[in-house]
């Protein structure tokens, strides 16, 4: 077990954890002594059917997406119970820096969407006794997820958001995922993800930042100067503070676990390999949601998806910002996000 003060509740909380015991992964191993960590906003009523999930991004928390969350905007939690639960091997939950045993370290099975998805499921029945959701939401991973619990679990989903994400990871992401991994590994002191110092790989961090700012926001961003918007004084500047301030006090092998469930994210599976059979499965009423500039899913990738899905509709944002428009640094892209999740919420199903 390696400690790193980044996961912690302090950065992070609060937070609670729900006991998953040895979990039964997509992979055929077991995830010894499995915890799902969640934050909760708002109570659950008596009939139980006011609940939101909400699932969160690659490298991100509950704590990353809470600021969608409080009085007056769409998810409000003086009228619906928002559960944010966070990936396993994201950091937070089980993950492979904070396990005992075989299984730490190097040693971390292969986690799925799925995978996340059925904790998730034990967690809404098992510990709340949620049958009906709202809205199932998320950005990115959270978009993957998203998608698996409408395919999964089509009589629990009222509505549904996936936000610049797929349901099958496209081999334009697929290659994308290698190239960030492959930065990380580049440094020495990753010593085939078993370092000894939670911030050891400061170097490899650095290299999978750099990836990530190339991708992650708009060419149109960085020739406009956008960062000086953002309190930043030149690129440069940005660079350093948001993008490596972001990743490095991260922990490696929890961001690689977390690449391989982007790489490997197919809700197809459910219906053998036949995409537009699994989407015909969602039933729920589904906003796909898509940012004009994003160059990890562009709105192509998100269109020829969405036709594919029976009651949906496709809506494009325009941001600067790129993939990257989820975070609300921006104020438009905020009010644009949360206006169209007060719409969803508002549409009959």
């Amino acid at each position: 077990m390696l400690t790193n003060e980044y996961y912690t509740q302090d950065q992070h909380g609060p937070y609670k954890f729900f006991e998953l015991g040895n979990f039964q992964l997509e992979s055929g191993q077991a995830l010894k002594d499995a915890k799902l960590a969640y934050a909760i906003h708002g109570e659950l009523n008596e009939a139980k059917d006011n609940a939101i999930l909400f699932t969160v991004m690659f490298s991100g928390t509950s704590k990353n997406m809470e600021h969608y969350i409080g009085g007056g905007k769409a998810l409000d939690p003086n009228k619906y119970c928002i559960i944010l639960p966070n990936q396993l091997g994201g950091g937070l939950s089980t993950s492979p820096h904070n396990i005992d045993g075989p299984q730490s370290m190097s040693g971390f099975p292969e986690i799925s969407i799925g995978d996340d998805v059925v904790a998730q499921h034990r967690l809404l029945t098992e510990q709340f006794g949620i049958q009906e959701l709202q809205l199932v939401a998320g950005w990115s991973m959270g978009a993957q997820q998203t998608y698996e619990w409408a395919i999964r679990y089509p009589d629990m989903v009222k509505r549904a958001a996936p936000i610049a994400g797929t349901a099958k990871c496209t081999p334009h992401d697929a290659l994308y995922v290698d190239v960030f991994c492959e930065a990380l590994k580049s440094d020495p002191a990753w010593n085939g993800g078993n370092y000894a110092d939670p911030h050891a790989c400061e170097a490899g961090l650095k290299r999978l930042a750099h990836v990530f700012a190339l991708m992650g926001l708009s060419t149109e961003f960085y020739k406009q100067e956008q960062w000086k918007s953002l309190g930043f004084e030149s690129m440069q500047a940005m660079l350093k503070g948001f993008w490596e301030g972001w990743f490095l006090p991260m922990d490696p092998n929890a961001l690689l676990a977390q690449g391989k469930k982007w790489k490997t994210g197919n809700s197809s599976v459910h219906t053998n390999g036949d995409l537009a059979a699994a989407l015909k499965k969602i039933t729920a009423k589904t906003y796909v949601i898509a940012f004009e500039e994003d160059m990890f899913v562009p709105v192509s990738d998100c269109k020829f998806e969405q036709k594919l899905i029976n009651n949906s509709e496709i809506k494009v944002i325009p941001s600067l910002m790129g993939h990257f428009a989820m975070l609300g640094l921006i104020p438009d892209d905020f009010s644009v996000v949360d206006q169209l999740f007060l719409e969803l919420l508002d549409a009959p199903c």
